[in-house]
Parts: structure tokens; sequence; C-alpha cells
């Protein structure tokens, strides 16, 4: 019996793997307990327009990714903050800074967990930071911590 598995059931495949199984087995275990669905025509129609459905979204989303990383690729982001007399930050300077001072100088929406500091920055100076949208796509921003006047 053909099967589709709506669920990831393990020894035998992941969501979407179209299946040839004993009866029994498709009967009193993968679709009693909601791990697969028949492989009718419908079903099988259903699951190659949700995987290109899927598919169209994964390249719309990797296309911003990389609109995104090559607008901020190279460019360098000034933070001005407050310091005390030994030019020691009130307070440190995090990805999510960074990621909330990018949205406001550059206009990309950026999420703090893709930003990427070698630490958190604690005094004035210049920083590298690197902004990873997705696998593979990663953009280097200098980051410039001055003094708020």
């Amino acid at each position: 019996m053909k099967v589709i598995l709506i669920k990831d059931v393990k020894g035998s495949g992941k969501v979407g793997d179209v299946l040839d199984v004993a009866d029994g087995y498709a009967r009193n275990y993968l679709l009693a307990r909601g791990f697969a669905i028949e492989a009718s025509a419908k079903n099988v129609n259903d699951l190659a327009g949700k995987k290109a459905a899927e598919q169209h979204r994964l390249d719309v989303q990797r296309t911003e990714a990389e609109n995104s990383a090559r607008a901020l690729n190279g460019h360098t982001l000034t933070i001005k903050t407050k310091a005390g007399a030994s030019g020691k930050l009130f307070g440190a300077i995090t990805s999510a800074t960074v990621a909330e001072c990018i949205e406001k100088q550059f206009g990309e929406k950026i999420d703090k967990k893709k930003v990427v500091l070698g630490s958190d920055i604690k005094a004035y100076g210049d920083y590298s930071c690197e902004i990873k949208f997705a696998q593979g796509i990663s953009a280097k921003m200098s980051v410039k911590v001055e003094p708020e006047e």
C-alpha cells in the first residue's frame, strides 16, 4: 500500500515521503496513529502543490536575504552612546542594540539573533560584526561607537 507520511516516523521516513509499505503496517500503525494518509491521486497532487509552494517561499526568502546582505555589506554603522570618564560605556552594546540601529539607519529589519559580535561592546572604538541572513548569505559591517553629545 502506498502512503504519504504527514509526520516523521523513525526508521521509515520524513514528512512528505511517499512510501510503499505492507498493508497491515499501513492500516494498523501509520494510518491508525495519524502518521500517514493514503496516497490517492488527490493526496499526491496536494503534496506536490505544497512542496512547490514551500519551495517558492524559500526562494523568496533567499532573494530577500541576498538583497539585504547586498545593501548592508561593507557599510559602517555609527552608534552614539554615553560613557563614564574612563571611556567605559554605561551598559554594553549588544546584538539587539546593533539590530535596532541597523533598522534606524539603513531601514533593514534584522533579527537580533542574526547579528554576530565577537563580544559585547563596552568601550568607544571601531568594531566589526557579521550578519548571518541564511546559510551561505552574510554581510560584514563595521560598528563605530562614538560619544553622545
